[in-house]
């Protein structure tokens, strides 16, 4: 199908549209946009900066995407977003380009969806199947791995990391990483319980999820550290993959400051332009 544009968007002839893209009433598509075949933007949508946006995404009244990162340090610079495939904006979110004292790129994968006034700060890497609630807020440099799930009014950080198949409640407060599978609450979050719930629906194994539950009460309860747990389970006979996803993680976030694996910033350099959000 051909690309269908309302007479009151303003696409600069620049922009690059696949076949079958369509472009609501009082849209505003910048030069160096690109935009994948069967992506639908409602109305009032701006697409800025060097964005290039996948096939099959639909962007609801309202988002802004590939703006300016709110970051003091920011030169200018031609930062990018980069966004995959069927994913879902909804009303008034905005993604952020990324900076120049990262690699440049904010990055969303494939089959997300994003709720209501929820904002993807410069930086972040957003991985596929991530779900963010309404009012969701993530600093600079956010890292969001697969099959996350973040609940409405949850603030997270910059720096910090959701592990995959995480879930992290409603109003939290996240100062430090999220480990993979845990459910995270709390002002600030803490890794509660194993977010088995999702790991059932996942088709996780009953031995994975049952490793996994004690290597939560180990950690979180025992708390025996990760070298300790890790000998506790192999014991057992327990040496699944899951685990070392777990184990490594853990161990990561505990070599950057205040818990944020990916925070190794000098202070000196972290008290200066870290205006991320």
């Amino acid at each position: 199908m051909p690309t269908i544009i309302a007479h009151t968007a303003v696409v600069d002839p620049r922009a690059e549209l696949d076949d079958d893209v369509r472009i609501g009433h009082h849209c505003v598509v910048g030069p160096n946009v690109r935009v994948g075949r069967g992506t639908r933007l409602e109305n009032n949508v701006t697409l800025t900066g060097h964005t290039s946006i996948g096939r099959d995404n639909r962007f609801f009244p309202g988002c802004v995407i590939g703006a300016e990162p709110q970051d003091l340090s920011y030169q200018g610079s031609p930062t990018q977003v980069i966004i995959g495939d069927s994913n879902v904006f909804r009303e008034c979110v905005t993604v952020n380009r990324g900076t120049e004292k990262d690699e440049g790129i904010t990055r969303v994968g494939h089959q997300c969806y994003f709720m209501a006034n929820s904002h993807v700060a410069h930086d972040c890497i957003i991985e596929d199947r991530v779900i963010m609630a309404n009012t969701v807020m993530l600093g600079g440099h956010v890292h969001v791995a697969h099959d996350a799930t973040l609940s409405g009014g949850v603030a997270v950080h910059h720096y910090a990391s959701i592990g995959c198949y995480a879930f992290v409640s409603g109003l939290s407060r996240v100062l430090q990483d999220v480990p993979p599978y845990m459910l995270a609450e709390g002002f600030p979050a803490r890794a509660r319980c194993v977010n088995v719930v999702a790991l059932k629906r996942k088709n996780f194994t009953t031995p994975a999820i049952r490793a996994i539950s004690e290597a939560h009460k180990l950690l979180y309860r025992s708390k025996v550290g990760v070298k300790h747990a890790r000998e506790i389970l192999q014991v057992d006979g327990n040496h699944l993959p899951e685990l070392e996803t777990l184990f490594n993680f853990i161990e990561n976030s505990a070599l950057g400051k205040h818990g944020r694996g990916r925070d190794r910033r000098s202070s000196a350099a972290s008290n200066s332009n870290s205006a991320a959000a």
